[in-house]
C-alpha cells in the first residue's frame, strides 16, 4: 500500500500551461506578502538554494529517486525542500527511518493528501489515506486481521495456482511456436486477474480485452499521478477547476462509483448463498460485508467506506506485483549463473511433479534470496510518503507540522554505509541473513515501516514466488537473437508511474523444457 507516484516533471508542466504568466504574478504577489510576514526562527535541515515561487520543483527531473539521492549526497541524509508552497522532509538514510520509527512514529503517521485521492477515495475515507486516529486504527485491523491475514492469504491459493497455469499455458504456446513474448504485459495481465479474482471475484482482463473496471482503473491510475497545481500551490486550486483536470477527475469518479456500488450489490444478493460453502472461498467484497453486517467495534463501515478500502487494495497491489516479477526475470536474464543455480534448486525441490506447492516453495531458500535482492534494488515504490502531525525534533532539527515527508526506500536499500557493491545484483547477500521484509532492519525496507507499513506483503510475496517459481521451473529464458528489433542488451532503465516500471517492455524468449 505503500506504493504511492511522485508527479511526472512539474517545471515542463508548468512551461507549457497558458496560465504560466498569471501564475508567476499571482505567487508573485503570495511571494512578496511571506517575506514581509514575521517568521519564527526555526533550526531547519539543510536546503539546496531554491527559485522563487516553484523552490526546488525544476531539481526533481523525470526519477525523483534519483534527483533525490543526488541532492542528498550533497546535504545530507535530511534534506527540506520547498516543492512549490509544499515543505518536504527526504529522509535518505537507515539511521534517520530507525529514529522516525522508534521514536516519532506517530507524529510521522499521516499521509499527504491530494486532490486525486480526495476524490477517488471518498474523502479519504479508506484505509491508507485516512489520517492516523480510531478509523483508521479499526480499519488497519481488518486489514491485518481479516483480509490479508496468513490464513486468508492462504486460503486464495487455488486463485494464484489456476492464473499461473493460464500464464505457462500461453508461454508454452509460444515456446513451441518459436515465438518472444511480451512478459510485461502478460505479468501484470496476471497478476491484475489475481488481485482482481481475490477482491471483486471476477476477472480484471479476458485474453487481450480488459474488463469494465479494468478500463476503469486504468483511467483512474494515469488521473492519479498527473499534475495538478493545488497540490503544490493550494492558492491556485481554481486553476485545475479552469484547466479542467477537476472536472476530468469527477468524470471518472461518476463511472467507478457506480460500478463499485453494483458489485456490492451483486454480492449481498449472492451473500446469503455463500454462507452455505466454506468461508475460504469467499472474496474480499463477501468479507467485508460480512464485517459490515456483523458489525465492527469503533467504526462505521459504510458502502462508501468498503469501495474506498477496495480501491485501496488495487492501487496499492495490482503494479506493484507485477514490476516486481519483471525486475525479477530480467535480473534472471542478464544474470546467466544466478538464473541457473535458482533454475536448479526450484527443479530440485519441484522433482517430477506436476504442478508447485506452497510447500515446495517453503523450501526454496535460494529463489527468496532472489526476490529479496529484487526488491532491494528495485522497489515497487521508490518513494513513500508520510505527513508530520505535529511539530518535531529529528536529527537535531526542527520539522515543522504538515511537512509533507518523503523516504527514498531506492536510496536507503543502495546506501554504500549498509551494502557492499550496493549497485550490483547479489542475492548471496541475503544467505544465512536476518534481514526480512517486516521492517525491522531499517536498511532493508521495501514495504514501508512503522505503523503505515504495507498491509499486503504476505500477499505480495506469496504471489511473486509462486508466480516466479514456476516460470523457473518450466522454462528457460534468453534474449531475441540480435537480428531481431529487441536489443541484445537488455534495457534496465526505468520509469514512473503507481510503480517504478522498465522503461521498455521485457521482450523475452521462453523455451519449454519438458
Amino acid at each position: 500500500m505503500e506504493v504511492l507516484s511522485f508527479l511526472l516533471p512539474v517545471w515542463e508542466e508548468l512551461q507549457r500551461s497558458k496560465l504560466f504568466l498569471l501564475l508567476l504574478l499571482f505567487l508573485s504577489l503570495r511571494f512578496a506578502f511571506f517575506l514581509a510576514s514575521p517568521q519564527t526562527k526555526l533550526k531547519l535541515p539543510p536546503s539546496p538554494p531554491k527559485l522563487p515561487i516553484i523552490g526546488n520543483l525544476h531539481q526533481l527531473g523525470n526519477l525523483p529517486h534519483r534527483s533525490f539521492r543526488a541532492l542528498s549526497q550533497k546535504y545530507g541524509p535530511l534534506m527540506l525542500l520547498n516543492l512549490g508552497y509544499t515543505p518536504t522532509l527526504v529522509v535518505s538514510s537507515a539511521d534517520m527511518v530507525k529514529e522516525i520509527t522508534k521514536i516519532h512514529d506517530i507524529v510521522f503517521s499521516n499521509r499527504p493528501k491530494s486532490m486525486a485521492s480526495d476524490i477517488f477515495f471518498y474523502g479519504c475515507f479508506d484505509i491508507a489515506f485516512a489520517p492516523y486516529g480510531e478509523h483508521w486504527r479499526q480499519g488497519r485491523k481488518i486489514f491485518a486481521l481479516e483480509l490479508l491475514s496468513l490464513r486468508r492469504v492462504q486460503s486464495f491459493g487455488f486463485i494464484r495456482e489456476e492464473e499461473t497455469a493460464g500464464l505457462v499455458r500461453k508461454l508454452r504456446n509460444a515456446s513451441s511456436s518459436g515465438f518472444t513474448v511480451n512478459l510485461s504485459q502478460m505479468l501484470i495481465a496476471t497478476s491484475h486477474n489475481v488481485i482482481s479474482r481475490c477482491i471483486l471475484g471476477q476477472k480484471f482482463q479476458e485474453d487481450e480485452t480488459r474488463s469494465e473496471f479494468g478500463e476503469l482503473f486504468k483511467r483512474v491510475t494515469i488521473q492519479f499521478t498527473s499534475f495538478k497545481f493545488g497540490d503544490y500551490f493550494p492558492y491556485l486550486r481554481w486553476m485545475d477547476v479552469v484547466t479542467g483536470v477537476v472536472s476530468s477527475l469527477e468524470a471518472t469518479f461518476r463511472e467507478l462509483d457506480p460500478f463499485l456500488e453494483k458489485v456490492i450489490e451483486d454480492h449481498k444478493a449472492a451473500l446469503s448463498d455463500k454462507d452455505e460453502r466454506s468461508s475460504d472461498r469467499k472474496d474480499i467484497v463477501d468479507i467485508l460485508l460480512q464485517l459490515q453486517k456483523d458489525g465492527v467495534p469503533n467504526m462505521e463501515l459504510t458502502n462508501a467506506n468498503i469501495k474506498a478500502i477496495l480501491l485501496d487494495l488495487f492501487v496499492g497491489g495490482s503494479d506493484t506485483v507485477s514490476v516486481t516479477m519483471e525486475w525479477a526475470v530480467a535480473e534472471l536474464v542478464r544474470n546467466e549463473s544466478i538464473m541457473k543455480k535458482a533454475q536448479e534448486e526450484v527443479r530440485r525441490v519441484v522433482g517430477k511433479k506436476a504442478s508447485i506447492n506452497v510447500n515446495d516453495i517453503n523450501q526454496m531458500d535460494y529463489l527468496k534470496c532472489v526476490i529479496k535482492e529484487t526488491l532491494r534494488l528495485h522497489p515497487a515504490g521508490a518513494l513513500t510518503f508520510r505527513e508530520t502531525s505535529e511539530s518535531v525534533k529529528l536529527g537535531g532539527y526542527d520539522i515543522p507540522p504538515k511537512t509533507k515527508v518523503v523516504f527514498n526506500t531506492w536510496a536507503i536499500q543502495r546506501d554504500p554505509n549498509f551494502w557492499d557493491r550496493p549497485e550490483e545484483f547479489i542475492p548471496e547477500r541475503f544467505e544465512n541473513n536476518q534481514v526480512d521484509f517486516k521492517g525491522q532492519d531499517f536498511q532493508f525496507v521495501p514495504f514501508g515501516v512503522g505503523r503505515r507499513g504495507c498491509p499486503g506483503l504476505t500477499f505480495a510475496g506469496f504471489l511473486v514466488e509462486y508466480v516466479i517459481a514456476n516460470l523457473l521451473y518450466w522454462f528457460d529464458w534468453k534474449l531475441p537473437d540480435e537480428n531481431n528489433e529487441t536489443p541484445k542488451n537488455l534495457d534496465m532503465n526505468e520509469t514512473g508511474g503507481l510503480a517504478t516500471y522498465m522503461k521498455n517492455p521485457l521482450v523475452v524468449v521462453p523455451l519449454s523444457v519438458t
